[in-house]
């Protein structure tokens, strides 16, 4: 069994691909896992360290977008896990061009290559954010697709080009759509880690607007076995919704961040809302569930409390990351 995950150096990539090695998926036991990752600013090879003198790994460096490397790493192929994207919304709205090319050109060439090769099975990881804004209720894997940002419209157009390989040439694709991810290894400019390594360093943290944006919250361990569930299980050409079930404001998750560092709100600064800022997110895993039997196991306390203590006990890994981001402007 040979398992190609691109992106496999980034936040989640990296997670199933130490999940992998370490034999968290009895279905992938002994399986060889291909890591293809064009290592831009949020992935690293330290990311793989703990697996990195497994035998069964082979890390590439590569864009997703160059058809030669594609194909090269595709040979042999078995099941693809795609996770590779530019995912930041903020980036997204400062520019787009990189998310067009990455997420819906790369996928594309992905997805081709795959065709090519006659993959078992292409599993295409996606967000939440494609389905736009709810009010109230949860979103099902058939509601229309409004997404609201430059990201979230560049994801929606990768899951349509999957949908098209499947209806088109047969190609066995199952998209899946998560919610907010948090945990070990997050690049730090997303909220959880961004909040957390300022706070521990004494500075202070930005937020949105009036806070009261509302996001699921998903360990990254659970969405790897969801993503598995869905891997060994998903019916070609399906969707599958994978939440954490915790629905939290913005503020609400400030507050619980503040306290599990023993600071006060005296270091939230107010900031002006981003762009186009979507209100709620809410996936429905009705679906998945019962297909799959996936339900999420991690408490978002436990989960949070041990990745505050991950990031606190891991000072060089996210101080060189912000250190490089400051000089570079990344």
């Amino acid at each position: 069994m040979r398992v190609l995950v691109t992106g496999g150096a980034g936040f989640i990539g990296s997670h199933y691909v130490r999940q992998v090695l370490t034999g968290a998926y009895p279905s992938l036991s002994g399986a060889e896992v291909v890591v293809l990752d064009k290592l831009t600013y949020a992935g690293s090879e330290e990311n793989l360290a703990p697996v990195a003198d497994d035998p069964r790994l082979r890390f590439v460096r590569g864009d997703i977008c160059d058809p030669v490397v594609v194909a090269e790493v595709m040979t042999g192929v078995d099941l693809v896990v795609h996770f590779a994207a530019e995912s930041h919304v903020d980036r997204s709205i400062l520019g787009s061009a990189d998310f067009v090319l990455t997420n819906v050109l790369g996928t594309q060439t992905l997805l081709q290559a795959a065709l090519s090769a006659n993959v078992g099975k292409f599993v295409h990881v996606s967000t939440d954010e494609v389905y736009g804004s709810i009010a109230e209720g949860s979103w099902s894997e058939d509601h229309i697709l409004e997404p609201n940002s430059p990201y979230s419209a560049s994801k929606a157009s990768s899951d349509l080009l999957a949908r098209s390989f499947f209806r088109t040439h047969g190609l066995p694709v199952c998209i899946t759509r998560c919610s907010n991810n948090y945990g070990p290894y997050q690049f730090p400019e997303k909220v959880i880690p961004l909040f957390v390594t300022n706070l521990l360093d004494g500075r202070n943290v930005p937020l949105y607007g009036d806070g009261l944006n509302v996001r699921d919250w998903l360990h990254v361990d659970d969405h790897c076995r969801g993503i598995q569930l869905v891997a060994d299980g998903g019916r070609p050409g399906e969707i599958y919704n994978i939440g954490g079930g915790t629905e939290l404001s913005n503020r609400e998750l400030t507050e619980r961040l503040l306290a599990a560092v023993g600071a006060g709100w005296e270091r939230v600064e107010p900031v002006e809302d981003r762009k186009g800022h979507d209100r709620r997110y809410s996936v429905d895993i009705t679906k998945i569930n019962k297909e799959l039997g996936y339900t999420p196991l991690k408490t978002f306390e436990d989960g949070l409390a041990e990745t505050v203590r991950w990031y606190t006990e891991n000072r060089p890994w996210w101080e060189r990351l912000k250190d490089r981001a400051a000089l570079t402007g990344k």
